[in-house]
């Protein structure tokens, strides 16, 4: 097997969906017994306070599906749009309200779901 530059792997990496980017993470550090999570620098008598502030702060959320509201067909294609889902998952999901749309996503890309989601008249709530 050829290998792949690390341009190549970020190509690769660029063209997963969250959901698919998160199931790689973990198969890859059940293969290779490791964590992915970013190591807590020591720097001095702030490190003590900044590891504190950094344990409290929600770093991962699910963002829940409440109600589709009044525009359900725009709501499943935001759905589709955030997941990668076809349609018939996609609006499988939005039925079975309350249901989590994205799981394990980091701030920004929760916020940016929330968004579309609520844009689209849907009820959302990150947990």
């Amino acid at each position: 097997m050829a290998k792949l530059t690390t341009a190549e792997l970020i190509d690769a990496f660029k063209e997963l969906s969250l959901i698919e980017l998160s199931e790689f993470v973990k198969a890859f550090e059940e293969t290779f017994d490791v964590t992915a999570a970013a190591p807590v620098a020591v720097a001095g008598a702030a490190a003590p306070a900044a590891a504190a502030e950094e344990a409290e702060e929600q770093t991962e959320f699910d963002v829940v599906l409440e109600a589709a509201g009044d525009k359900k067909i725009q709501v499943i294609k935001e759905v589709r749009a955030l997941t990668s889902l076809g349609l018939k998952e996609a609006k499988d999901l939005v039925d079975s309200a309350p249901k989590a749309v994205l799981e394990g996503a980091n701030k920004e890309a929760a916020d940016k779901a929330k968004e579309a989601l609520e844009g689209a008249g849907a009820t959302v709530t990150l947990k």
